[in-house]
């Protein structure tokens, strides 16, 4: 593709800042516009998730940008799930039985604010705060702009323009609105809403829980999670539904009540949370939803890319990670001969498109999961297990979680039809009784057995599936 041509993106966000320096190492002239004011200068954090999950296709993204050694002392290994009962006692489930397998935890601004400082460094690469784009005419390829330092509004037009301005996609928008072209879009809510907390950092500094692991309070209906920053505090998530059950987000209206509800449920962490009340008053409550679309371009005018083409709820810890994939993906059909963004802009979403919607799937199903199921006893049961196939078999099995988050170079659709397979298989051989727990779980002639035995189940559930799929077609 020509790299003379200019390449419009709205949105510096964390898919935008990281598309903007990609194409910019590549050459393009590449103008950014942001509505929001530069990050750097001034504190943003109001209401959005403040740290994020970064795992293997994330990092795969950063290696690509050059930028992993700078990435690395933002982070804050996990190396599984701290599950906490009623009573307050924690189990340690790890998320690999492989050492070298876990995620980190991240701070959304200070990635959000590397990412800015290399874009800008480059001569190619001009960055707009404060500019919201108000429309985007996409058959002339050009966008308004509403400058809030002096209040007008002026129009810019470029080669390309690309839309990585999140779930709210002003790009999105105007396709919908637009009607030039058939548009499909899906919003889906869950019932849930989701609020910050903090669990702030001992007097001197130092965590007041353990610090390696995302901390999950699973109460069936609801749930509370935890994970560690920097400075020896917690990001503290809360996640319940908007108006059903005896606690929820519309009657948790006084400080007695969101007490008696923390004290019932969560009584370890509240212990920990003295800024308890003050928080829940002051943070807003804000919905998660899944968004679909498509297609994701308009001839070869524009493009949406990242959260405004797919936004997906948190629970795979797989959103951020999933734009930055969007961009590795990207970036290697670049290097195609492609003689058109057009060709380019197609190929790209007929391969990618499939991925996005399956981890889509997968974070919902994971928010089952970790509400519920992480306390069942057959679910831990076949959590033990896996983790005994990858610390035994590293090389012959990955858990789907694994296959989702470690696997790097298989797509997101891949891995959830294999893993999906898989936790069927096992599931339903221990509920068969096809798989008894022998009492030492090392056992490496009993596990080599049982993991064939899986294998086998799982290549015939994937084989009926393709076939009950072709029958539909």
């Amino acid at each position: 593709m020509n790299n003379s041509q200019t390449i419009q993106i709205i949105g510096a966000g964390l898919c935008g800042s990281l598309l903007a320096l990609r194409l910019g190492q590549r050459g393009f002239n590449v103008e950014v516009f942001e509505k929001r004011p530069d990050l750097r200068k001034v504190d943003l954090s109001a209401g959005r998730s403040i740290n994020l999950a970064f795992s293997n296709r994330g990092i795969k993204a950063m290696n690509l940008v050059g930028l992993q050694h700078k990435v690395k002392p933002l982070c804050i290994p996990m190396y599984g799930r701290m599950l906490h009962d009623l009573e307050g006692n924690t189990t340690l489930s790890p998320y690999s039985g492989r050492e070298n397998e876990y995620i980190n935890s991240i701070s959304r601004n200070d990635l959000n604010a590397l990412l800015l400082e290399e874009a800008e460094a480059l001569a190619n690469v001009t960055i707009h705060f404060n500019h919201k784009c108000t429309a985007v005419d996409f058959e002339n390829t050009s966008s308004t702009f509403y400058k809030y330092e002096n209040k007008t509004e002026y129009s810019r037009k470029a080669d390309v323009i690309i839309g990585t301005d999140g779930a709210g996609s002003v790009l999105r928008k105007s396709y919908y609105l637009g009607k030039k072209f058939l548009f499909s879009f899906s919003q889906d809510y869950l019932t849930h809403g989701y609020k910050e907390l903090t669990i702030l950092p001992k007097e001197n500094g130092d965590y007041k829980t353990f610090k390696n692991a995302l901390h999950i309070w699973g109460r069936d209906a609801f749930m509370l999670i935890a994970l560690p920053n920097l400075d020896g505090s917690f990001t503290v998530t809360l996640f319940l539904n908007y108006d059903d059950g005896e606690y929820n987000f519309n009657n948790l209206t006084s400080e007695n009540q969101v007490r008696a509800f923390f004290s019932t449920y969560f009584k370890d962490a509240l212990e920990l949370m003295p800024n308890l009340v003050e928080d829940f008053f002051k943070n807003p409550t804000s919905p998660l939803g899944t968004v679909k679309c498509s297609p994701w371009h308009y001839k070869g005018n524009t493009l949406l890319l990242g959260d405004a083409a797919h936004a997906i709820v948190p629970f795979y810890g797989q959103g951020m990670n999933a734009s930055f994939e969007d961009i590795t993906e990207f970036d290697a059909l670049l290097d195609k001969e492609y003689n058109n963004w057009e060709s380019l802009f197609k190929a790209f979403e007929s391969s990618r498109k499939k991925d996005t919607d399956a981890i889509a799937d997968l974070a919902i199903d994971n928010f089952h999961e970790m509400k519920g199921h992480v306390n069942q006893a057959i679910f831990r049961e076949k959590r033990n297990l896996e983790m005994a196939f990858e610390k035994t078999f590293p090389d012959l099995y990955a858990s789907k979680y694994a296959l989702v988050t470690f696997n790097e170079n298989i797509g997101y659709r891949q891995a959830m039809l294999r893993g999906r397979a898989q936790d069927k298989a096992i599931l339903n051989m221990l509920a068969d009784g096809d798989i008894t727990m022998p009492l030492n779980i090392t056992d490496r002639t009993w596990l080599e057995e049982t993991l064939k035995q899986v294998q086998i189940e799982t290549d015939n559930i994937l084989e009926e599936d393709r076939v009950a799929k072709n029958m539909h077609h």
